[in-house]
């Protein structure tokens, strides 16, 4: 039986051929594409999705951000690393799970706004996230953020340790969940908040439990320079002594790696996760998106937090990663368009470990699909599609998101979140303990 048909759309497979069709028909059934043609398919749907004037292309994958921050949106916009930091670290230890989820439901419904169907999230509340996530429809890969400042001396035992206990937690209770629409990674905040036994501890558990890894990788020159003058070694060095690169790793920032560094994770098909917005908005570059490529890197792209980025707008990802490189190289043909996209969708699903699900618009396949409407203004007249949703498009041209072919966002409505119970829950609870002078603790 076919669920639903998107008929008289352009379709933007991103397959290895990347194929555009004009004027096609695209069916899904069971929560999967099951025919992409020219003609209309002989079985008769039950919904048809009228995709005149619209461009169907797979949704876009956030491969960083940080969804419980979302309400922290705008607090440190003029500050320096360091600061951010300080206060982002003060108002996020006054949090809850109550708060957190709050927080993580206004980032999803973002997301799914903006055409943004999975997710790879940072975060120090991965239960509330991921229950954020399970009532939404979006796909995530939820890791926590493990941060450890004991002494290298100090005993450490991953049987007994309360994050890594919570990380067993989370990967029995959410790990698959939903036909895989959930997956849980290890996570580390960064080298520089943690140290070498947590390291070994989460790679090695990692590696048994057959999980993907999730951290920030030399963000700053500071971050780099303090390292070596402590242990001789880059961020990445220290960390490659330490066994983490022997697990798939998505390493957001990665902006300061050395040649050396870059050909070092590419030999461990780590991936490289650029986050053009939020590096230029707090005055630092951005990941050297050529160079990691040519190095072995698979290279995703990512907002960051709200309160990094100012929002979740993956289409302003797209375009200034574009933006960014082609000023670095000094040519725009080494970041055409299809290459912007390829990491926004191909790369962004090979980063998540889901390249046989998502990513592309082929028969088999989960319906992660987005429908971005090509009639406005500033995409008409459209004489390349692939440039104009780069270079023209933006997030609010989305009309349609859909996740294991179930609409969860159309023509803005959301199907699966009461925004305004959301906004009232954030506003009456939410905000106030973030920015109450009593400490709750999370």
């Amino acid at each position: 039986m076919l669920d639903t048909l998107i008929s008289n759309v352009t379709i933007v497979t991103m397959d290895e051929r990347m194929q555009v069709l004009f004027g096609a028909c695209l069916g899904i059934s069971q929560g999967k594409i099951s025919y992409i043609g020219k003609k209309p398919p002989e079985e008769k749907p039950e919904v048809i999705v009228d995709g005149t004037g619209m461009v169907a292309m797979p949704g876009l994958i956030n491969c960083h951000t940080h969804l419980h921050t979302t309400l922290l949106r705008g607090l440190v916009d003029d500050v320096s690393n360091r600061e951010a930091l300080e206060v982002l670290l003060q108002k996020e230890s006054k949090l809850d799970n109550r708060s957190a989820k709050a927080s993580a439901l206004l980032g999803i419904a973002e997301c799914l706004r903006f055409g943004v169907t999975s997710v790879s999230d940072l975060t120090l509340f991965p239960q509330a996230v991921a229950e954020a996530v399970d009532e939404t429809g979006i796909k995530a890969n939820i890791a926590l953020a493990a941060q450890r400042f004991a002494d290298e001396n100090e005993e450490f035992d991953f049987e007994t340790d309360p994050q890594c206990q919570e990380l067993c937690r989370m990967k029995e209770a959410w790990h698959g969940h939903d036909k895989g629409r959930i997956r849980v990674d290890a996570g580390l905040y960064a080298q520089y908040t943690s140290n070498s036994p947590l390291w070994e501890g989460l790679s090695d558990y990692t590696a048994e439990a057959g999980l993907g890894m999730q951290l920030h990788l030399s963000e700053t020159e500071g971050e780099v320079q303090d390292c070596e003058d402590r242990t001789g070694l880059t961020p990445a060095e220290l960390l490659s002594c330490h066994r983490v690169f022997r697990v798939p790793v998505t390493a957001a920032d990665c902006a300061y790696l050395t040649e050396e560094e870059r050909k070092l994770l590419g030999q461990h098909h780590a991936s490289a996760v650029a986050l053009p917005i939020a590096s230029a908005k707090a005055g630092k570059i951005s990941t050297p998106i050529s160079q990691s490529v040519r190095a072995g890197m698979n290279v995703a792209l990512g907002t960051g937090g709200a309160v990094e980025s100012g929002n979740l707008d993956m289409f302003q990802v797209m375009r200034a990663a574009a933006l960014s490189q082609r000023v670095a190289d000094g040519a725009p043909e080494t970041m055409p368009p299809q290459a912007v996209l390829m990491m926004a969708t191909v790369c962004g699903a090979r980063a998540q470990g889901r390249s046989r699900e998502t990513g592309m618009l082929k028969e088999g396949m989960d319906a992660d699909i987005i429908l971005v409407d090509f009639t406005a203004p500033h995409l008409m007249p459209c004489h390349n599609v692939l440039s104009g949703l780069v270079f023209s498009a933006n997030g609010a041209d989305v009309a349609m998101t859909m996740v294991q072919g179930k609409i969860l966002y159309q023509n803005g409505k959301f199907t699966t979140i009461d925004l305004g119970a959301v906004v009232q829950e954030l506003t009456e609870y939410a905000i106030d303990r973030a920015f109450s002078e009593e400490n709750h603790g999370a």
